[in-house]
């Protein structure tokens, strides 16, 4: 199976800077539009079987496009929502995106019992990440030669499970390297013998003009020492 996993497309709360990760959460900013209309032709030529989106409204406004251009409908799962923040909930304090941070990347190192602020531990919010993964796969099998799913997720949420679960990517470069709205994770694998690491697009898959400069986009800007 080939997934990409693409971040939804910018919103106002990436632009305010705030811990935005509850439901349903806001839609996409003017850019966000930009980015989500970009991203058909950005994977022009691409296959792809399916799709899915999170239960977060930015998640289906950005796979919208890419579901009219290639005539899919998105599943709707649940467990591809961001990492809840918790307590952090709303905040665009600089030690909190700090503490959200550092939580989901200890995840991905390893300390699966570290608890985000009134929030889940890594248990827990892998649990929910790869019981949606799992759903996706028997989804491919469905399809030939395995399949190519794209599923549109969240900052965090994209970095902690990839960290976490993907060979080949360096945990220490992901936590440092910021994830642009419509940044994409490609990986190979299924949930049985994991997932290898084919492609990391940092910048939107629509091209760097599409990127925006954002002082604190929480969940897809890097761990600040």
């Amino acid at each position: 199976m080939r997934l990409l996993l693409l971040r939804h497309g910018q919103t106002p709360s990436n632009v305010a800077g705030l811990l935005d990760t509850g439901a349903p959460g806001p839609r996409l900013t003017p850019l966000g539009e930009q980015q989500a209309a970009a991203v058909p032709a950005a994977l022009e030529g691409r296959r792809i079987d399916a799709l899915a989106v999170s239960s977060l409204v930015r998640t289906s406004d950005t796979a919208g496009p890419l579901a009219a251009a290639r005539d899919l409908r998105p599943s709707v799962l649940d467990g591809l929502r961001e990492v809840e923040a918790g307590s952090l909930e709303m905040s665009s304090a600089f030690d909190d995106h700090h503490t959200y941070l550092e939580t989901v990347f200890a995840w991905s190192r390893g300390d699966r019992s570290r608890r985000m602020p009134g929030g889940p531990d890594g248990h827990e919010f892998l649990a929910r990440f790869d019981d949606a993964v799992a759903a996706l796969s028997t989804v491919s099998r469905e399809t030939r030669d395995g399949g190519v799913v794209l599923a549109v997720s969240h900052g965090a949420a994209i970095r902690s499970w990839s960290g976490a679960r993907v060979r080949g990517l360096d945990v220490e470069e992901l936590a440092h390297t910021p994830l642009a709205n419509t940044g994409l994770i490609e990986v190979q694998g299924d949930p049985e013998s994991g997932w290898e690491l084919v492609e990391w697009h940092r910048e939107p898959v629509g091209g760097a003009l599409l990127d925006a400069v954002v002082a604190h986009d929480p969940t897809g800007e890097p761990v600040d020492e």
